[in-house]
């Protein structure tokens, strides 16, 4: 699931948790050219703060039983981490990101700092230990089920807010336009999480309530898989005379409007009215649907990642100022594409790729 918190400068968006299923790798299509392109965003700066590491992946016919010997059918090793690959995500949609984050001074360190260089992604602001480990994961891709199991081993000596001068915190924040946490501090999520959603018998109710108890809030995304998403998004010129609606029944008829037979993300959208849930309360508000893209199985290789890559496109979105009926399709499509490519950085879209010239 996703929560974004937005203040008025920097824009903030912090994530809570996110997975979200997803289009071709982008290495097998031709390339627009820039001049088919629309501008980019004025403002493209942003600022990301969460994980990084190395990823080594590892496909099996099925996922081994206790004490089985297997052989894998494809390796890769590339750079990994929740922030590390929505920031990457972010620099080839063409942003200027910039990364905190901390390795140490081995071998997994210095190959997550050159891949992220390499992608665009400033490193400067890292912190680099001379002693420890770099953070690195273990994945195990089931072709068998589509399914991805992550042994993850963080990063020692973590990441201290002391590390960082104030100094550097400035120089870091200076023209961003916005700030990205991906929730690996927890202990401040897991505040937030429980605050918003304490007594929240359903998820509709769940959003609801986040919006009422984080009054800041602009909107809530939650991600559904292969179902696609869902977001609440707050709003500033309700009526007191709007007419009341459960929150539950709009979720269903919005549903009920959504064309099964398309294969590309889309996006259906609610009126703004005044939403309600059973002894929650009431907040003036748009919802939305967005749905994913039906990749077929043949073509669907690997999940891991699509969750950072569609909150890239998300602070993609933002920066450009899309709404909400553009950026959910775009942010689907972004994460469509890596699943079709083993691990979350390969079949990461640029700006070029065709597949997004629609939502562009």
């Amino acid at each position: 699931m996703v929560s974004s918190l937005l203040s008025p400068f920097p824009n903030v968006i912090s994530q809570l948790n996110l997975v979200s299923r997803s289009s071709p790798p982008f290495f097998t299509r031709a390339q627009m050219s820039s001049e088919s392109l629309p501008p980019l965003p004025e403002h493209r700066i942003v600022l990301g703060c969460g994980s990084v590491g190395v990823d080594f992946l590892a496909s099996v016919s099925s996922y081994p039983k206790p004490d089985d010997k297997i052989r894998s059918t494809s390796l890769k090793v590339q750079g990994g981490g929740n922030a590390g690959n929505a920031l990457t995500c972010v620099a080839r949609l063409g942003l200027n990101p910039r990364l905190i984050s901390k390795v140490a001074n081995d071998a997994q360190g210095k190959s997550i700092l050159e891949e992220l260089e390499s992608d665009g992604v400033d490193t400067s602001f890292f912190i680099v230990s001379e002693e420890g480990n770099s953070p690195f994961t273990y994945i195990i891709v089931d072709n068998e089920t589509k399914t991805r199991t992550c042994i993850h081993t963080p990063g020692y000596p973590p990441l201290i807010p002391d590390e960082l001068s104030q100094s550097q915190l400035l120089s870091a924040l200076d023209g961003a336009n916005m700030v990205y946490f991906d929730g690996r501090l927890y202990e401040t999520a897991l505040i937030i999480a429980k605050e918003a959603w304490t007594k929240a018998p359903s998820l509709p109710s769940a959003l609801l309530s986040m919006l009422l108890r984080l009054p800041n809030l602009k909107f809530v995304i939650v991600t559904l898989g292969e179902d696609g998403c869902i977001m609440l998004e707050r709003s500033v010129n309700g009526g007191s005379d709007a007419e009341e609606i459960d929150i539950h029944g709009l979720l269903e008829s919005l549903k009920q409007r959504k064309d099964e037979s398309k294969t590309i993300p889309t996006c259906i959208s609610s009126v703004v009215t005044k939403l309600s849930a059973n002894g929650i309360g009431t907040v003036f508000g748009r919802l939305f649907i967005g749905t994913a893209e039906k990749i077929p199985p043949s073509e669907l290789v690997d999940t891991t990642g699509a969750g950072d890559a569609f909150i890239g496109a998300v602070v993609y979105a933002l920066c450009a100022g899309m709404p909400p009926e553009k950026m959910l399709p775009f942010a689907a499509q972004v994460a469509a594409s890596g699943c079709r490519a083993l691990g979350a950085r390969t079949g990461l879209p640029h700006r070029t790729d065709p597949r997004l010239a629609t939502f562009l």
